[in-house]
This record gives structure tokens, C-alpha cells and sequence, in this order.
């Protein structure tokens, strides 16, 4: 089964499901599903920075060790995630853990933070989509699973360079109220679809504005994908995320008791 690589970047979930596309719009049925929905392997371990810097140039950065499971929708889960903090060292050994749910299940993820000056763990509920995953310039929302069912799409324009073929889309979500009032992707196929994937993303605001940027470089991982680097500018206020992963380990059969409160505290 493939999944949706929407940043994927904490579950790179998405639960794949059917849908009917108009003749017309054939060709980003076929964009869609073999660029968009990519496999990311049974589990994964990794390195995970997160870089963060204001518009006056000052930057924050967070090293975690990261711990991530496939759950393919089963009990309704899409994926667990754990990441136990490396750096900066006064944040040494706090923990955070999510389990996100299938995008059927219209149920925001559960999540856990640890803070080891105060020995608990504490659960964080999350109220409102549109608010900043771990600072950043990414939102829960962003990093929920979405079926493909729930958007539409519109081919802009098609490019050859070099002999690579690009792909620009526009996605328009089906339901009111959604975070934003679109976003237009870039998808970057090589010579087969199978290495088709998505380099680029410019969201719009709720007025049509545009928001932000996302950038999206990408590593193949024993036949699964990965990201490779993210970098998200936010236009309005000038601020920038960048998301690195190093010492990708695919499909090691990590255990799943590794996402438990008990193993949060413990930190591994």
C-alpha cells in the first residue's frame, strides 16, 4: 500500500484510497497517485533537525533521534512516531510521541510530551489544526493524514527540461473551512513514475493569499522514499523551517514498544 508523502515528515501517512477522476483530468489521476502517494517502508529510524529562523535572522535548532511505524490504518492508526531530544543539551531526554490516525477516522492525532526535570508524562491535545507542529512553520493540519478523496485537482501546466518532465497542480480542498483555499504543487517525474515525486508547494490562505513555501528534496531508502531536506517559508512573516533527516534506517522491525509512555520516559 502507498502513502501520501505530505511532509511527511513526522508520519509521511496518507491512507491511499480509489477515486474517479474526469476524462479530462486522466493525466493528474496519474500524477496524483504515483507522485503524491509514495511508499515509506514498514518503519524507519533516522536523525531529524529541525532549523528554525526568524526574519531577523535568528535560529533556533532541535536534533532528535526519530522512531517512526506503519500501522496502514490498522484499529483506525496510520502511523506511531516517537522523537527523544539530542540537542540543544538543556532539552536532553525530553520526549514526544504521536499516533496519527487514518484519514477516515476524521480524528486529530494523540500525542505525549515528556519533560524530564518533571519526570511525567503529559498528554497534548491538539484543538486547533492550523496551530505550529513543534514551532515550526508547518501546522498540524499539515501533518495529518488526507485521503485523496478529499481534494481536487486541476493540471496548470506541464514542462520538459532536460529530459525530466514537471507537473504543476492545483489542489483545492472539497471541504469548508479547510486551512487553506488551495495549494499549487510541483511534481518532478524521471524516467519512470516510479521516481516521480513532489518538489515544491505554495500554499494560499483562507483569502487566497499566498502563505507559505515548501521545499522538498528527497533519498530512496531500500525501495522505500524519505525525505531529504524540507525547508517551509512562511511570506507573511518571514519566517523559515528547515527539516533534515540523516542515518535513515528502513524497515529494521522497530518495535512497538517503543511507543508507549514507558519508553518515552525512559528515552531509549
Amino acid at each position: 500500500m502507498r502513502y501520501k508523502a505530505s511532509l511527511i515528515f513526522i508520519a509521511l501517512a496518507g491512507l491511499y484510497s480509489t477515486c474517479v477522476f474526469s476524462l479530462e483530468n486522466v493525466e493528474v489521476e496519474k500524477i496524483i497517485q504515483s507522485c503524491e502517494y509514495k511508499n515509506p517502508g514498514s518503519d524507519q529510524r533516522s536523525i531529524l533537525t529541525i532549523e528554525l529562523i526568524d526574519k531577523d535572522g535568528n535560529q533556533r535548532k532541535n536534533v532528535y533521534r526519530r522512531f517512526w511505524k506503519n500501522h496502514m490504518g490498522e484499529g483506525g492508526v496510520a502511523d506511531k512516531m516517537v522523537l527523544f531530544t539530542e540537542f540543544p543539551p538543556d532539552a536532553k531526554g525530553t520526549g514526544f510521541m504521536r499516533w496519527g490516525y487514518a484519514a477516515g477516522e476524521k480524528k486529530m492525532a494523540d500525542q505525549w510530551l515528556y519533560l524530564p526535570h518533571l519526570r511525567k508524562v503529559r498528554r497534548v491535545s491538539v484543538r486547533d489544526p492550523g496551530d505550529s507542529f513543534l514551532g515550526s512553520d508547518l501546522t498540524y493540519g499539515d501533518i495529518e493524514d488526507r485521503s485523496i478523496v478529499d481534494d481536487d485537482y486541476n493540471l496548470l501546466r506541464t514542462d520538459v527540461k532536460n529530459g525530466i518532465e514537471l507537473y504543476q497542480v492545483e489542489i483545492k480542498p472539497k471541504e469548508e473551512g479547510a486551512l487553506y483555499s488551495k495549494k499549487i504543487s510541483w511534481y518532478k517525474k524521471g524516467s519512470t513514475w516510479e521516481s516521480c515525486v513532489r518538489v515544491k508547494t505554495d500554499y494560499y490562505d483562507r483569502q487566497g493569499n499566498i502563505l507559505k513555501k515548501q521545499k522538498l528534496t528527497w533519498q530512496k531508502v531500500s525501495e522505500a522514499w524519505v525525505w531529504d531536506r524540507v525547508v517551509v517559508e512562511n511570506v507573511q512573516t518571514d519566517h523559515k523551517s528547515i527539516f533534515t533527516i540523516k542515518d535513515v534506517s528502513v524497515n529494521v522491525g522497530v518495535s512497538s514498544r517503543i511507543f508507549t509512555e514507558r519508553a518515552l520516559k525512559k528515552g531509549m
